[in-house]
């Protein structure tokens, strides 16, 4: 899934040899002051705009050759972080699990098999791989029926115990719980689509004469659709799921086709109904009702099923800043490291990685930054963006951040429409972050004379008018930074006009941003 463009070759060549071997000697005889105080001149400046002028920013800037701070402010304080949570939640997946890690999904037996039947039960027991499509479930059941299993005696049992049974992050807001980027985390679980959006189905809608169409992706009765839609001579339309059930009601206009993306209250229920549903396809009749439990011992395997790595799921997982995929990683950390698949597990592990890696100032409450509670300071994060240069897994996750004014999706993310035409342009790497109120954007540069820098701006607390072209501003400065000579008045930089990025990154907002 992941494309490379020619322009991208050439565009990220200088920043690929600054990056790719970690901690480097000088390639020039560098005057550490020549150019840190334009530097600073033009990033004071950047930051007096009056949309900060009662909010919080806190900025740090190092050159990642020297180690030398080129610019800080509020670098020790506490600050919202949004998605930049996951640049801790990331590594300390790939250092615990590895870029090998998978997911397996299997089926499984209990009882006798007597010709076509199978005395017992049928067991679907998950690890909590987020890319499982109905068409992975349907290969599931297809793997069954020509195991030649048609009838099975007892239940087909969930097992969805990798995990435990929290479903939602303790901070997380009441009215997200129906979004699909707050879905509730399972050890089953499914996508609509292949962003792997787990956990949640599409719901679309569409003039049909006088009536309006509904459809779901992937087809399914796993909700019950209430459609009190019209057709109208425009679209405007509510597709909402009711709190705590399986029941979403469609209300407005419907003049244009129209989808959103909508989280279901159950995703072990949902998986298994795909399941039960692609094996009645298949010819295998269960005549129990669906269970959740533990596997038996001694149970024997029917059918299996393996995620791709960790290190291709990083490309969907960073690039679109999936949440999803961060709150699995943190419970698969947890099974991993200490047998329980719990956040707090997981927590412990992430937190543990970052202050191995030299990170003070630290409070992670869950693995994707959804919750108000989760804070990191600027030069925690500067200092674990420095600190997982030298791993050895380090390139092929610096590449799965999103890369600046690169249009294609999956190579760009969530910056593919920003900076483009500037510096920056395929040399930002960065992980974004957006809440109401609070922006992030922090990773790595390469400047005008080839030296790498890191960086962490994080905007909180502002009110009104998105600042993410001011994130923009200083990090197209930070591309144009040069030991030898002024790079310019910040003023004259081409970056988008306030506003013109949005406000919330592709994770929050389907499908227009996505």
């Amino acid at each position: 899934m992941r494309r490379t463009s020619a322009s991208l070759v050439a565009g990220t060549l200088v920043a690929a040899l600054a990056w790719a071997s970690g901690p480097s000697a000088p390639a020039i005889a560098l005057d550490p002051a020549v150019g840190v105080a334009d530097l600073t001149q033009d990033i004071n400046q950047i930051l007096s705009d009056s949309r900060l002028t009662i909010a919080r920013a806190g900025v740090v800037v190092k050159s990642a050759r020297t180690g030398e701070e080129l610019y800080a402010t509020d670098a020790g304080k506490l600050l919202l972080p949004a998605s930049n949570t996951k640049l801790f939640t990331s590594t300390a997946a790939v250092e615990t699990l590895g870029l090998d890690y998978r997911f397996p999904t299997t089926v499984l037996n209990t009882g006798r098999k007597a010709g076509s039947v199978l005395a017992g039960d049928l067991v679907l027991r998950g690890t909590g791989d987020p890319t499982m499509l109905a068409e992975d479930y349907d290969a599931l059941a297809a793997e069954v029926a020509a195991s030649g299993v048609k009838v099975v005696t007892g239940k087909l049992v969930a097992d969805d115990t990798w995990f435990d049974a929290q479903r939602l992050g303790n901070d997380w807001s009441w009215d997200d719980e129906t979004a699909y980027y707050a879905a509730p985390i399972s050890a089953l679980t499914a996508s609509p689509d292949r962003d792997y959006d787990a956990g949640s189905v599409i719901v679309a809608v569409a003039a049909d004469g006088d009536k309006v169409k509904v459809s779901t992706t992937p087809e399914t009765d796993y909700l019950k659709i209430v459609n009190k839609a019209t057709v109208g001579a425009e679209t405007d339309v509510l597709i909402e799921r009711q709190h705590g059930t399986r029941t979403v009601v469609i209300t407005g206009t419907v003049a244009d086709p129209y989808q959103e993306w909508v989280a279901v209250d159950d995703p072990t229920a949902y998986a298994s109904a795909l399941f039960r549903a692609s094996l009645a396809r298949h010819g295998v009749k269960v005549l129990g009702q669906t269970v959740t439990g533990a596997t038996p011992s001694g149970a024997k395997e029917l059918a299996a099923h393996e995620s791709m790595t960790l290190g291709e799921l990083l490309v969907p997982f960073m690039k679109l800043s999936n949440n999803i995929h961060a709150e699995i990683l943190t419970k698969a950390m947890g099974r991993k490291a200490s047998g329980q698949g719990t956040w707090s597990a997981g927590l412990k592990v992430s937190t543990d990685f970052a202050k191995a890696n030299g990170v003070q100032v630290i409070n992670m409450r869950d693995g994707s930054g959804l919750s108000r509670r989760d804070g990191f300071s600027p030069g925690s994060i500067v200092q674990l963006l420095s600190a997982v240069r030298t791993k050895p897994w380090f390139t092929t996750w610096y590449d799965a951040l999103p890369i600046a004014g690169n249009a294609d999706r999956f190579t760009g993310g969530t910056l593919r429409s920003r900076m483009r035409g500037t510096p920056a342009e395929n040399n930002v790497h960065a992980k974004t972050g957006s809440l109401t109120g609070v922006t992030a954007l922090s990773g790595y540069v390469t400047g005008a004379d080839g030296e790498p820098l890191i960086f962490s701006i994080m905007l909180n607390q502002y009110l009104s008018g998105s600042p993410k072209d001011i994130e923009d501003k200083i990090a197209v400065r930070l591309a144009q930074f040069s030991r030898n000579s002024a790079a310019g008045d910040a003023a004259q930089l081409r970056v988008p006009a306030a506003g013109a990025t949005g406000d919330l990154e592709c994770s929050w907002t389907k499908p227009a941003e996505c």
